[in-house]
């Protein structure tokens, strides 16, 4: 057993903002695929219209007759740079909508809505094989739940912050003074505009990179492909929304003086319910930033949860090389393939070799799901910067917090008004004038021997006063309860849920608070090593 300290500001999840049901965001989602599907004249338009302004007429020309991309250069240094990394977190909303909208019960919803999301939405082509500098950056804080860094550009660069997103491949930013974004945060964020940069080029219904938004046989039904016509506009789909756009190349600046011509993403003209910043790809296949950059390495430290909302301290992300100190504390886990192989989405995923999850130093009895795959891409354990809480479907789940509840035992009682109100379980009553909690170990044990030992501050979160339940007891809400940090599509306090398709477990951000990990593509292993992430700005 380890000693959980009494409640303080510091384990206290700050996070406010107001999110819409997932149902609102999935009427908005079908809206946009619907309206992207049918209005491509309009977005080309709008794009053609918002980059016309202060171009030269001289680029003008090729801009609009959707020059084909440039090969991508690959920089000749190896010289190793990292990048502050900062977290985003929900702005802070007034005590009546914070009672409604706890903060815990918002990050418990996002992480259930990208779970979905992770289980079903669309991906794309493989990886490539260049091997770029190294650098790296700092992630910062602003107002999403996620983290973010900063990327250039255009010509001249143009910075934007974009957040880090591991479970997904394509690169999109906010484009053009026409950009909307609806049910999204109110805190201002630069977007991109092409009009100002003299390397931006749309891309073309022919061009190779067309079909990573777009199927083949969507592409050959399509009767106005041709050489001269723009590639149809993208929409994804995201557990907290959806973006359109158009595909662009432009010339991409990262720290040391590196520059990737010709870097694909997306230019999005429309979002619903997304974060300020835009969204960098870091999953597997040649859409990915990693891919593009020709990165055989990259890393990084996410900032433990004390520092939310403090912009003057920040983690890491570290692009190829490694971050400077030695490798001999690292530990490794296999990435393996999933065995549906290509098949989309389960292809972009960086899937674990996990063997056993032990709670209270006993092994927990789970299904073989948990470990691996299926070929039709259902099971295993993926990795995902973009998810925050741990999600274990209801067969992982349910083993997982019985084993919780039976090591924890009759010492404290279940708070149903926590559980009730948050969506996370198990919860249990702080007792008044605990200064500690007795709650058990969890740890991950991977092929090869590596074990991921969580500290408890990275599965256990102090919740706090519960938000108002129709018939709770006005007392029991009031009291504070530390919850077990995990989510699962269990509805209620039972169900069957959601076990047909996807990863069987998606390990999240907040269990990766204060390691520094490694993903070696080259090697195909993520590496991991306990330590404080935090750094002055």
């Amino acid at each position: 057993m380890i000693k959980a300290m009494a409640p303080t500001a510091q384990l206290l999840e700050s996070t406010q903002g107001t999110y819409a049901s997932v149902t609102d965001k999935l009427k908005h989602t079908r809206r946009l695929m619907l309206k992207t599907q049918t209005q491509t004249p309009r977005l080309v338009t709008a794009f053609r219209s918002a980059t016309m302004g202060m171009a030269p007429p001289a680029l003008l020309l090729p801009l609009l007759l959707l020059l084909p991309l440039l090969s991508t250069a690959a920089p000749a240094t190896t010289t190793t740079t990292t990048l502050p990394l900062y977290r985003h977190l929900p702005q802070h909303v007034g005590e009546e909508a914070a009672q409604q909208h706890h903060p815990l019960s918002r990050l418990a919803a996002a992480s259930l809505a990208r779970a979905a999301h992770l289980k079903g939405h669309k991906a794309g082509a493989q990886q490539g094989s260049k091997h770029p500098a190294a650098a790296n950056t700092a992630l910062y804080p602003h107002s999403y739940g996620g983290y973010a860094f900063t990327a250039s550009l255009g010509t001249p660069p143009q910075p934007l912050p974009v957040l880090l997103d591991t479970g997904s491949h394509l690169t999109w930013v906010p484009c053009t003074s026409d950009y909307q974004c609806r049910d999204c945060p109110p805190a201002a964020a630069p977007v991109f505009h092409p009009k100002n940069s003299s390397t931006s080029r749309i891309i073309g219904c022919r061009n190779p990179s067309c079909l990573w938004v777009h199927s083949a046989a969507h592409l050959a039904a399509a009767t106005n492909c041709t050489t001269s016509s723009v590639c149809p506009p993208y929409a994804v789909v995201y557990g907290s929304g959806s973006t359109a756009g158009l595909l662009i190349a432009d010339t991409l600046r990262a720290p040391a003086g590196r520059a990737v011509n010709s870097f694909v993403l997306g230019c999005s003209l429309v979002s619903v319910h997304q974060p300020p910043s835009g969204l960098a790809g870091f999953g597997r296949g040649a859409p990915s930033l990693p891919a593009q950059l020709g990165l055989d390495k990259f890393g990084y430290c996410l900032l433990s949860r004390r520092f939310d909302d403090n912009a003057a301290v920040s983690g890491s992300l570290v692009l190829g090389g490694g971050d400077g100190k030695p490798t001999k504390e690292m530990q490794y886990v296999p990435l393996v393939r999933s065995a549906a192989g290509d098949k989309q989405p389960y292809a972009v995923y960086y899937y674990l070799a996990l063997t056993a999850v032990t709670v209270g130093g006993k092994s927990v009895r789970l299904p073989e799901r948990a470990f691996a795959a299926n070929a039709a891409g259902s099971g295993g354990a993926i990795v995902d910067s973009g998810t925050t809480f741990t999600y274990l479907d209801p067969t992982v789940f349910q083993p997982v917090a019985d084993a919780v509840v039976a090591a924890v035992g009759a010492r404290y009682k279940r708070s149903k008004d926590a559980e009730d109100g948050l969506g996370l379980r198990p919860c249990f009553a702080l007792p008044q004038g605990a200064k500690s909690m007795a709650l058990p170990e969890l740890s991950l044990h991977f092929k090869g021997g590596a074990e991921m030992k969580l500290p408890l501050e990275n599965y256990f979160v102090v919740a706090g006063r519960a938000p108002t339940v129709p018939g709770a007891d006005a007392a029991a809400s009031s009291a504070e309860a530390i919850c077990l940090a995990i989510v699962t599509d269990l509805g209620g306090n039972g169900g069957a849920g959601d076990v047909t398709g996807g990863p069987a477990i998606i390990l999240g951000s907040f269990q990766q608070q204060n390691y520094y990990v490694e993903y070696d593509l080259a090697k195909e292993r993520l590496g991991f090593r306990r330590q404080p992430c935090a750094a002055s700005s």
